[in-house]
């Protein structure tokens, strides 16, 4: 008698392997719920697991930079996380980004420069993002998804500085999963008062104060800091992996 477990096991095994013939090469866009399982999207999804899995599990050590891909090399949070992401290089750290400009970019130079890690896990996007030029490992994803789920169990540290939509998006995902307890708690750092003292307002006035939708406590699973040496120190006093 076989269990449930078994049967979608074999469901699973049936439709990668019916996935892996009959992949198309131009793969449609899901836009509604599909009328049927379609196993070559179901065979790309696990392909993309693997093989991201298969690339952050050399790097015992790691720290996982987010932010703008519009940040410019002259600006100052370009510097600060170029120059942050090569005293963590110097330390052991793999520094781990989306792989494309901005931010991501100087993170890649601050580790590269250094002589360390520095790893792109990239999204294929209409408007194609491609690769910043300081990368000694890289992945690319057609699923946001899956690159969330290696970027979340890429590192032991997360720097987030000023971005947009995908960057919030990014924060509160590793927020939420530290919150729920579906990971370990890790630092979070937040990196320039300007920029997010006015988004952690509304955390604290409207979500806590008015309307009651979080725990003091959880207010406390991030850290603001302003300054290279803040962030560096206070990674260095909590990664304990």
């Amino acid at each position: 008698m076989t269990t449930n477990d078994d049967q979608a096991a074999q469901r699973l095994a049936q439709a990668v392997q019916e996935g892996r013939q009959t992949m198309p090469e131009d793969r449609p866009l899901l836009v509604c719920k599909p009328n049927k399982i379609e196993s070559w999207r179901i065979f790309k999804i696990m392909s993309e697991f693997v093989e991201g899995f298969d690339v952050i599990r050399h790097y015992s050590l790691a720290a996982t930079f987010f932010g703008s891909a519009r940040t410019k090399p002259t600006d100052e949070f370009y510097r600060h996380a170029a120059e942050l992401a090569g005293r963590l290089a110097g330390k052991g750290f793999a520094i781990v980004t989306g792989g494309s400009s901005g931010i991501m970019q100087a993170a890649n130079e601050g580790a590269f420069e250094a002589g360390g890690a520095s790893v792109g896990l990239n999204i294929n996007l209409p408007q194609a993002q491609g690769y910043n030029k300081f990368l000694t490992d890289r992945f690319v994803f057609d699923h946001f998804f899956v690159r969330k789920v290696m970027l979340t169990y890429a590192s032991e540290v997360y720097v987030y500085f000023p971005g947009g939509f995908g960057t919030l998006d990014e924060l509160f995902e590793i927020v939420t999963l530290v919150q729920t307890k579906k990971i370990r708690k890790v630092p979070i750092i937040l990196f320039g008062k300007e920029y997010w003292e006015p988004i952690l307002s509304v955390i604290e006035k409207t979500l806590y104060g008015e309307f009651a939708n979080i725990d003091k406590e959880d207010m406390n699973l991030y850290t603001l800091v302003d300054t290279v040496d803040e962030a560096f120190e206070y990674i260095q006093a909590n990664v304990t992996c």
